[in-house]
């Protein structure tokens, strides 16, 4: 997923969970669309780097989107729903291999009880629901956990993806797409919110397969590039 003359900047603030103050280079400060209803912690430090995306929209209040940061840690992309496009764009490439007979991809697709799977790969074999989340919560050590508040979204997504690995032919899967550079291995965050740390234990008994991939970050694009280990604790 390739990005379009990216606007570089200081951060001054994140504030209202939307909303981010930038300095850019020429001194000009603006307000900036946040695309992230996460914490985002050790991604909204006053004074990073930040790079920002340009809408060409005329009825948007904010036209600046606040795409990547600078993080003692590494570079990060906060846009959360850059994930979707990420995986999606490496399953059609075939970058992910045991999907190579789900060649049918669809995105948004009612499930369960009022909710929409990221992605629905369908072959002659059977259905492969994939729920995509995104990680930037870098830990000590390159782990990278989630989620980064507590998060009812989340488990309920864990208790539908549960109920769908128990059908015939119909596999179920959680893809975490890590989106900093600093993260080389993944694990729930139970101390932030034990609930879903329990409800992800419980998913994987029922089958749900948990998948983690780091991605490439940089001002150019994101590509997913290398798979990563997975724990529901910390290793």
């Amino acid at each position: 997923m390739m990005f379009s003359d990216l606007v570089e900047g200081t951060l001054l603030r994140r504030y209202k969970r939307f909303l981010a103050d930038v300095e850019l280079s020429d001194g000009v400060t603006l307000t900036a669309h946040c695309p992230n209803t996460g914490a985002m912690t050790g991604c909204a430090e006053p004074g990073s780097r930040v790079w920002l995306s340009v809408s060409d929209s005329r009825t948007r209040k904010y036209p600046h989107t606040w795409e990547l940061v600078e993080t003692s840690q590494g570079m990060a992309c906060i846009h959360s729903a850059k994930a979707n496009a990420v995986v999606r764009e490496a399953f059609e490439a075939g970058i992910i291999s045991g999907f190579e007979a789900y060649p049918d991809i669809r995105r948004e697709v009612k499930y369960g009880e009022g909710s929409r799977i990221d992605l629905l790969l369908e072959g002659d074999v059977g259905r492969a629901f994939i729920e995509v989340k995104s990680v930037t919560l870098c830990r000590e050590g390159g782990l990278g956990v989630f989620p980064d508040a507590v998060s009812e979204r989340g488990r309920k997504h864990l208790g539908e993806l549960a109920r769908i690995a128990a059908q015939k032919d119909t596999r179920a899967v959680l893809f975490f797409c890590v989106l900093h550079a600093g993260i080389d291995h993944v694990s729930v965050a139970g101390d932030i919110d034990r609930r879903y740390r329990e409800a992800m234990v419980e998913a994987q008994a029922a089958g749900v397969e948990i998948l983690a991939w780091r991605s490439r970050v940089d001002p150019a694009g994101l590509t997913l590039e290398a798979p990563l280990t997975f724990s529901p604790d910390p290793p």
